[in-house]
């Protein structure tokens, strides 16, 4: 299920926060089916990763950001059509470390941001991430609505998180998580 290396890595670092990306000291990958097991999966993958790289500790954290990213991935970021239409991998999730710091990345074919961000309250992932600089409210900053509780997990547990949409060959968006370590 994984791919170890950074080459699948390069497009998505443009959208991440400023780490040097020669600095990276380990980075794994994993594409990711149009089914809602695909959490599990993503679950699973963080895991060993993370046990590969004695960041163990860390797991329930970073698993239950990865939990959120990739569920909004699959119900808010794939199209409508039958999953045999769906472009192979349609999501796809990125571990990377440097010193310091670890990013979860998560590549949903969607060019729309993870959420509506003008307060009308929807749904959708949300956030007080950040995206050219700006900061994103959260429509229901208290986490309470039955809907967009995600990316108020993601920004609660994580030390920060953002979005950005890819060019070049690569079509949709990568929303990232990252956490500092000791």
């Amino acid at each position: 299920m994984g791919t170890n290396g950074s080459t699948m890595l390069a497009p998505l670092r443009q959208g991440l926060p400023p780490i040097d990306p020669a600095r990276v000291s380990s980075s794994a990958s994993c594409s990711l089916p149009a089914r809602f097991e695909a959490v599990r999966g993503a679950r699973k993958f963080t895991k060993v990763t993370l046990g590969d790289w004695s960041l163990g500790d860390r797991f329930d954290d970073v698993a239950l950001v990865v939990s959120e990213l990739v569920t909004n991935a699959l119900r808010h970021a794939l199209p409508d059509e039958s999953a045999h239409e769906i472009p192979d991998p349609p999501v796809r999730l990125h571990l990377m470390r440097w010193p310091g710091k670890l990013v979860c990345a998560v590549r949903d074919p969607s060019p729309e941001s993870p959420g509506p961000f003008d307060g009308d309250g929807d749904g959708g992932g949300h956030g007080h991430g950040h995206v050219g600089g700006n900061e994103l409210p959260f429509p229901d900053p208290t986490g309470t609505a039955e809907s967009g509780r995600g990316l108020f997990l993601v920004d609660s547990f994580s030390d920060s998180w953002g979005w950005h949409p890819l060019a070049g060959a690569l079509h949709g968006k990568v929303v990232w998580a990252l956490f500092r370590l000791s």
